[in-house]
């Protein structure tokens, strides 16, 4: 079994499902929360692995936001889709 096939087995996706959701973290510039990431990746399961396997898949770009900083500057950061967090 080649390596990427082990990292993309079942119990690994779920796993990295289960910390991005513990996580709580905001949704991407795609809008897709935690919840509806499940949904998604269940129906296109069999897609997302696909372009993965074929080194086709890109991630979406990073959602900016500034948040303040105690001396009244902003902080960039970036979020990225809670896909792109699941599959990294």
């Amino acid at each position: 079994m080649e390596l990427l096939d082990r990292v993309l087995n079942d119990n690994n996706l779920f796993k990295a499902y289960e910390q991005v959701r513990k996580n709580k973290g905001a949704s991407g510039v795609d809008g897709m929360n935690v919840d509806e990431i499940a949904k998604y990746m269940i129906k296109h399961k069999e897609e997302i692995l696909e372009q993965i396997r074929s080194r086709k898949y890109e991630p979406s770009p990073v959602k900016r936001v500034f948040i303040p900083k105690e001396n009244g500057d902003k902080r960039g950061l970036g979020i990225p889709t809670v896909m792109d967090r699941v599959i990294q």
